[in-house]
C-alpha cells in the first residue's frame, strides 16, 4: 500500500503512538488521558484498544507466538492507515515480541509515516497488584496460562522513544510526557 495523499495547506501530521508493556501496566489508561488532551486541542485521535481489536479485527486468533504476531501486524496496518491520513493513532497493545514491533516500525518507515514507541515499563509486581482484568489472579490460581511477563515472554524494547515508569508518576504526568515528546518531534 502506498500513501497517495496529496499534501495541502490543510494537511495535518498523523502518527502512530504505540504503547507497549505488560498487562495492567497502564497503557490504555495513559492512552485515554492523552486522547482526551489531544482531542481538547482539536486533534483527530483514534485509540486502537488491544481488547477491542481482538474482539472485532482479530477474532479467532489465539495467543500463540504466531497469532500474537498476526494480531500486532493487523493493528499496525490499521494504525499506519489512520496515521498516514492525519490521525494520531494511539495503540495501547502489549505486543510482547520485539520482532513484531519492529515489523510495524518498518512498515511505517516504508510508508513515510511517523511511529513513536512508548514503553510503559511498570514492573510485573506492580502490574499484578493492579490486576485490572484479574489475569494475574487467574494465572496464580492455575485457571489460565501464557500470561505475558509471567509464564510467557515479554521482550522489553531496547531503545523506545520514551520509557514511562507509571508506578512513579500520575496518569496525567505520563500523558504529559508523551505529549511533550510528540511536540518535540513536530507531531502536534
Amino acid at each position: 500500500m502506498t500513501n497517495d495523499r496529496n499534501p495541502g495547506e490543510n494537511d495535518v501530521t498523523g502518527a502512530t503512538i504505540w504503547l507497549t508493556g505488560l498487562p495492567s501496566a497502564g497503557k490504555t489508561t495513559i492512552a485515554r488521558e492523552l486522547a482526551r488532551r489531544l482531542r481538547a486541542e482539536g486533534r483527530r485521535v483514534e485509540l486502537l484498544d488491544g481488547d477491542e481489536i481482538r474482539e472485532f479485527l482479530s477474532a479467532g486468533l489465539g495467543f500463540s507466538r504466531e497469532d500474537r504476531h498476526v494480531n500486532v501486524q493487523r493493528i499496525g496496518f490499521v494504525a499506519e492507515l489512520l496515521a498516514s491520513n492525519g490521525v494520531l493513532a494511539l495503540v495501547p497493545v502489549i505486543a510482547p515480541y520485539a520482532d513484531s514491533r519492529e515489523a510495524v516500525r518498518k512498515r511505517h518507515q516504508q510508508e513515510g509515516t511517523a511511529y513513536v514507541e512508548i514503553h510503559v515499563a511498570t514492573p510485573v509486581e506492580v502490574c499484578s497488584v493492579r490486576d485490572v482484568k484479574g489475569l494475574y489472579a487467574k494465572q496464580a490460581a492455575g485457571e489460565i496460562s501464557g500470561l505475558t511477563g509471567v509464564d510467557d515472554p515479554y521482550e522489553q524494547p531496547d531503545s523506545p522513544d520514551l520509557r514511562i515508569e507509571s508506578q512513579d508518576q500520575t496518569v496525567e504526568e505520563s500523558a504529559a510526557a508523551v505529549r511533550a515528546l510528540l511536540a518535540e518531534r513536530g507531531l502536534l
